[in-house]
């Protein structure tokens, strides 16, 4: 990395959620210009978008250049040369569509896996917790090409201790024998689980009701993620997911994030009032979809993500295919600052490529 990369060290180095708007717009709006000369001057495909827009230096946050999310599932674009890529991660592509492929090396890894623990243990504490994965283990099997769902659930495992995974590999249907012990083994203390959204709903907390199972975990924390769609159609909102999660297993603390593989790392989760946070390191921006201007609080656009982690290839600024809104800055009840915003869904026609809505196309 360059040693000219100061703004981007700055930022990356700052508490999550401590940078108020004039602090942050400073530093990561000068990470952000860093990074899009980086990339400029390592990426020629990059390099040639650019140019083709004719685009200059970026002087703040909105202004710099994004790409279409799905330009990752056409070209392969990297900063670093082939002998430098120390792990490459796959989007969840429904069957016969194309994944993205992001590569990474090392310095862009351990700048994602400092950003997610930064993120994590902000909303779950510093003390590892008995972790129970809604997965079956089968999808971390392979450690040198993951998916979307293992790469997640890897990133996770980290701030978690006595891991048992809560579903089989044959029919995703609960682990009594792993799931019992677990709960007589950590009875009446608080754990932390993590799963992707759809499963967690389907595989796991419907499966306990149907069971008429409760286990006993106050104080538990919950982390999913993975799109809402499903659940949307299933007509299951964020309030009963969290009842339930709440009735069947004592997770008094529920967070959704939003992420991508994209910008693995850059998570925006949601607090206890219910809005996804910003970190310093990241930023969201609504955009207009008819002239791309940026939006105001409470006006529907297209979501567009800055990060300033990637560093081996040009996904620092994209457009994402999903629908938002902003709710708030540096002005949450929880305390946190920064950006806040709520995801209305996908884009009308946009493909299906959530980690939960993936599982059920490939299962059917």
């Amino acid at each position: 990395m360059s040693e000219a990369m100061q703004a981007r060290d700055a930022v990356l180095a700052a508490p999550p959620f401590a940078l108020d708007a004039t602090e942050k717009n400073r530093l990561l709006g000068a990470a952000l210009a860093e990074l899009t000369l980086h990339h400029a001057a390592n990426c020629p495909q990059y390099a040639g978008i650019l140019a083709a827009q004719g685009r200059a230096a970026p002087i703040g946050i909105a202004d710099v250049p994004f790409l279409p999310v799905r330009l990752f599932k056409e070209l392969d674009l990297k900063s670093i040369p082939a002998d430098a890529v120390f792990k490459t991660l796959t989007s969840s592509g429904t069957t016969g569509q194309v994944p993205s492929r992001i590569y990474l090396d090392q310095a862009t890894a351990q700048a994602q896996s400092r950003a997610l623990a930064a993120i994590t243990t902000n909303f779950i504490g510093k003390d590892r917790r008995p972790m129970l994965i809604i997965d079956h283990p089968g999808v971390v099997r392979d450690r040198t090409s993951f998916s979307a769902r293992g790469a997640g659930i890897l990133g996770m495992m980290t701030y978690g201790r006595a891991h048992i995974y809560a579903l089989n590999d044959e029919d995703m249907g609960l682990n009594l024998p792993a799931i019992t012990e677990f709960a007589e083994k950590h009875a009446g203390k608080p754990i932390f689980a993590f799963g992707f959204t759809f499963m967690v709903w389907k595989y796991f907390l419907s499966a306990l009701e149907r069971a008429g199972i409760t286990l006993d975990f106050p104080g538990s924390v919950l982390i999913h993620s993975g799109g809402w769609k499903k659940l949307e159609d299933e007509a299951v909102s964020n309030e009963q997911f969290k009842s339930v999660a709440l009735e069947r297993a004592g997770f008094d603390h529920v967070h959704n994030f939003y992420g991508m593989v994209e910008q693995v790392g850059s998570v925006f989760m949601e607090c206890d009032h219910g809005r996804l946070h910003a970190p310093g390191f990241a930023d969201v921006i609504i955009r207009d979809p008819l002239d791309w201007q940026p939006l105001g609080l409470g006006q529907e656009g297209i979501i567009q993500v800055v990060s300033a982690i990637p560093l081996s290839y040009p996904g620092h600024s994209l457009l994402t295919e999903d629908r938002g809104v902003l709710t708030g800055e540096d002005d949450c009840p929880c305390g946190r600052m920064g950006r806040t915003f709520r995801v209305l869904g996908r884009i009308p026609a946009a493909e299906m490529r959530g980690c939960s809505d993936t599982h059920t196309a490939q299962a059917a």
